[in-house]
């Protein structure tokens, strides 16, 4: 027997990236976008291909995320936000409802979504954060993106079996 194995794919030419990022804690996300977007240029992806649409928080961060994998325009998602602790129990709420409504996208429409919401307790650890954390976003879109592309084939000719 022969493992077959896949090696990770960060090209991104040709994808179609839709990204949606929340204008709370406005410095925090438009650091997280300036990383993201060019991250994903260095990958190949091409600035016609990508949408970018903003919404007021991270919880309407699902609702953006789930109109546009209706749409079945894009090849991956993208959400970026930045939920930062305050004294008040809001930050559970938010930060969970969030990360439960992003990751339900992904699995309701079978299409990746990174999740770049950041989750810290204070302006210093998102500042510090944000970079990486818009990077990593882009990566894991283009990764996935491809690697589902791959799989969806492999269905495909199990399917003509």
């Amino acid at each position: 027997m022969s493992i077959g194995i896949y090696e990770s794919n960060f090209d991104g030419e040709g994808l179609r990236i839709g990204i949606v990022q929340a204008r709370f804690n406005e410095d925090v996300c438009h650091g997280l976008r300036s990383a993201c977007l060019a991250e994903l240029k260095q990958l190949g992806v091409q600035d016609d291909d990508v949408l970018l649409v903003t919404v007021p928080g991270a919880l309407e961060i699902p609702l953006a995320l789930q109109k546009m994998a209706e749409s079945a325009q894009f090849d991956a998602l993208i959400a970026l936000g930045a939920v930062i602790r305050g004294e008040t129990y809001h930050f559970e709420l938010v930060a969970n409802e969030s990360g439960r409504g992003i990751s339900n996208i992904g699995k309701e429409f079978g299409i990746p979504v990174a999740n770049a919401v950041l989750t810290t307790e204070d302006d210093e650890q998102a500042e510090a954060r944000m970079s990486e954390k818009g990077t990593d976003a882009a990566r894991v879109a283009v990764e996935m993106a491809n690697l589902v592309m791959v799989l969806d084939e492999l269905a495909d000719e199990a399917g003509d079996d």
